[in-house]
């Protein structure tokens, strides 16, 4: 049987594979009256192109094509089929509405109920691909007054307002199912329009048909939406929840639909307040209604507001559809209201991006004892949280673990122990540099004793330290991009005997295969840091922006290497809510691209690892990576420290305690990560560094003034025999 060419709102849709379509194909083509489209190959190339990429492509290679025929525009047209039609038109909705549920909105069946105010919403829902399925009920047509408000033309006077608002959507997606009611819902057509519906929203004049309506949705347990334009009232009824629920709230009261039946628009207007709540109109609203049958034929609307009204309800569906809270209820969505309340608003441009620093670093004066404690304030520490409290003694220094200034992934303290490591070496070389050797001592703290490092100062010289003293009071992370450049032999060496003489291993990739490889594995760690609410949480409260934050502790933003793009990235990247949609959607890709970036360009990764997991090897380990560092700075080349979330694990355990939801993936990446880098088993990771050359000039991010780590003074720093057995650095 050939297709019917006559509808007055429906697309035919007609396919090269079927005979019958074929032969109407072709004398659609052969008649001079008919406008014959197709941009199939410029359609064919869009959808090819979307990400993840598709494989459906042309129909040499199996992609469906159709020709689709408007009546009422006698127009042929040539379109993918519905599927790839319906991705690629909306793709431009994701990831505000991910695939997955845009599939499931596309299973819901809608209806709407007087098509001015509706003839925005049904295109609306329609242009959102939020149903798969339209009913449209209106008996009237269109007229040169309906014009300020819906979206037709003079062309459409004279028209059923559904039809009209079906052909819309048919010129949109000519394969949505559209069913045009244009007698209006009526007590015969009822169990039709309301059979398999998921939702009805109710925007016609009736107020007969707003009341039986809402009767027979309560019936049948079907949610009623409705949005009046005035003030952007909009309500919800849940009668899917709520089987026993009052009709509009209980406002009209217990009256019979019959009585409100042809009603003229004065009669109308006190039912219509009582739904509206006169109290809450707008006071041109409200004035408005005085007027009617006066100056004004019948209540104004504004094509703005039934705009706004269309977005609200849209809103409304796709929480619905997506099993969000939408309970019975009404609000007011009022722009006039807003816009009373704007104002002058400007945010300096330094806070966003500030400024480059002008000061590098601070210099150390003062005795010896005063020196070694400013050195102790330098050290590097995970996030500068400076997880350190600090002693004088009558013969040195001790140096506290303060486990207040921890994250999660300072597991045991590890990276905590890595940081006093650092900060005794920083008091060694400051000894040294006043011509004093030390005695230093490590201990694992406990609760009631969390000394760490004890150094007592004795008369004598260690030149090679004192060397280092210039050097380690510029010390700094340098994050800036840099370039790639060779690290010669003896640099090499002597990084590594750096190493070496603290007890640690230095491992420096420098091959770009094994950095890309490395690359992936730290970028991916960033992902998952971003994606895990605690990590998160913590990382972005380590960073400090100037001008709104105390910058005495935590990352100074200006020290991150950033550019101004990339500095709004991060204000982005800082929202926890974005993070929790991206955690959702298994996405997040790009949050690891800045460190796969800068680590596959970079001259090589530092590894410093030491022999066992012990506190003591920690604090051990950690002099190491300083010293290593400092050589490193003596050379010119720029150190950026890198953290990934599984450095400081030791244990299946501890990667579910820095990460319950990625502790698997986590896992894996310590895995390939161990296997890159070839440790052996009896050997802790300290730290990972990148190395550049030519970094540029960077700020060091600042230090707690010293009264603010400084306890009270004690006896001398030198162990005595009453104290538990203490591990020594050398």
């Amino acid at each position: 049987m050939p297709p019917d060419l006559t509808s007055a709102h429906s697309a035919v849709v007609l396919w090269d594979t079927d005979a019958a379509d074929v032969q109407v194909i072709a004398d659609l083509k052969a008649d001079r009256s008919v406008s014959v489209i197709d941009q199939s190959d410029s359609i064919c190339r869009q959808y090819e192109s979307l990400l993840p990429t598709s494989t459906a492509t042309t129909p040499e290679r199996g992609h469906k094509l159709a020709w689709v025929y408007f009546p009422w525009r006698r127009t042929l047209t040539r379109l993918m089929g519905p599927e790839p039609h319906r991705n690629l038109r909306l793709d431009r909705n994701r990831n505000k509405i991910t695939r997955a549920e845009q599939d499931r909105l596309g299973s819901l069946t809608i209806g709407v109920v007087g098509l001015s105010v509706g003839h925005a919403i049904a295109h609306t829902l329609a242009l959102e691909g939020l149903c798969g399925a339209l009913r449209l009920a209106d008996f009237d047509t269109i007229e040169l007054s309906n014009l300020n408000r819906i979206p037709a033309s003079v062309l459409d006077i004279g028209i059923n307002k559904a039809v009209v608002v079906a052909r819309r959507i048919a010129e949109l997606d000519p394969y949505l199912p559209v069913d045009v009611f244009p007698d209006g819902l009526t007590a015969d057509n009822m169990d039709e329009f309301f059979a398999g519906l998921d939702l009805v929203v109710e925007e016609c004049d009736s107020l007969d048909i707003k009341l039986t309506l809402r009767l027979e949705a309560r019936r049948r347990g079907i949610p009623v939406l409705m949005e009046t334009s005035d003030r952007g009232l909009f309500d919800v009824e849940r009668f899917d929840l709520e089987p026993n629920r009052d009709l509009f709230h209980g406002l009209l009261g217990d009256i019979d639909p019959s009585s409100l039946k042809n009603l003229s628009t004065r009669d109308k207007a006190p039912h219509v307040m009582r739904i509206l709540e006169a109290v809450d109109l707008s006071p041109r609203m409200a004035a408005s209604m005085v007027e009617i049958d006066r100056t004004l034929n019948t209540w104004p609307q504004l094509g703005g507001d039934v705009q706004l009204g269309a977005a609200t309800v849209a809103a409304a569906v796709r929480r619905f559809g997506r099993g969000d809270e939408l309970p019975s209820g009404r609000i007011r969505i009022d722009i006039d209201d807003q816009l009373k309340t704007l104002a002058d608003w400007q945010i300096s441009p330094h806070l966003l991006f500030p400024e480059a620093p002008t000061t590098l670093a601070e210099e150390i004066s003062g005795s010896a004892t005063e020196a070694a404690l400013q050195a102790i304030r330098l050290a590097p520490s995970g996030g500068n949280v400076q997880p350190w409290r600090v002693r004088e003694t009558i013969d040195g220094v001790q140096i506290q673990l303060d486990p207040n200034r921890t994250s999660a992934m300072d597991i045991g303290f590890r990276g905590s122990y890595v940081s006093i490591g650092a900060a005794t070496l920083n008091a060694r070389i400051a000894f040294a540099a006043h011509g004093l050797r030390t005695a230093e001592t490590f201990r694992a703290p406990t609760p009631e004793n969390l000394l760490a490092a004890s150094l007592a100062a004795v008369p004598g010289i260690d030149p090679e330290l004192a060397t280092l003293y210039p050097t380690m009071q510029q010390r700094i992370s340098n994050r800036n991009s840099g370039r790639r450049l060779p690290i010669s032999e003896s640099v090499r060496l002597e990084l590594s005997e750096a190493a070496k003489s603290e007890g640690g291993r230095l491992l420096l990739l420098t091959d770009p295969d094994q950095l890309a490889a490395i690359a992936e594995i730290l970028a991916e760690s960033d992902r998952l840091r971003y994606l895990t609410p605690l990590l998160h949480s913590q990382m972005m409260a380590e960073l400090k922006w100037p001008g709104l934050d105390d910058l005495s502790f935590g990352i100074d933003v200006r020290t991150l290497g950033l550019d101004e793009a990339d500095l709004a990235k991060l204000r982005v990247a800082e929202r926890a809510d974005v993070m929790a949609h991206l955690r959702a959607w298994g996405g997040g890709q790009a949050l690891g691209d800045n460190t796969r970036d800068r680590v596959s360009a970079s001259s090589a990764v530092a590894i410093i690892t030491v022999t066992g997991d012990e506190a003591a090897d920690y604090l051990r380990g950690g002099a190491a990576m300083q010293r290593v560092w400092i050589t490193a700075q003596r050379h010119e080349l720029a150190i950026a420290p890198i953290s990934p979330v599984f450095l400081y694990a030791r244990s299946e355990a501890d990667l579910v305690r820095v990460s319950d939801i990625f502790a698997s993936d986590l896992g894996r990446l310590q895995q390939s990560f161990t296997n890159l880098i070839d440790i052996t088993p009896d050997e802790s990771v300290v730290l990972v560094m990148r190395v550049t050359h030519e970094a540029g000039p960077t700020l060091r991010s600042r230090r707690l003034p010293t009264d603010q780590i400084m306890v009270a003074k004690a006896g001398p720093a030198r162990a005595n025999g009453t104290q538990e057995k203490l591990d020594r650095c050398r």
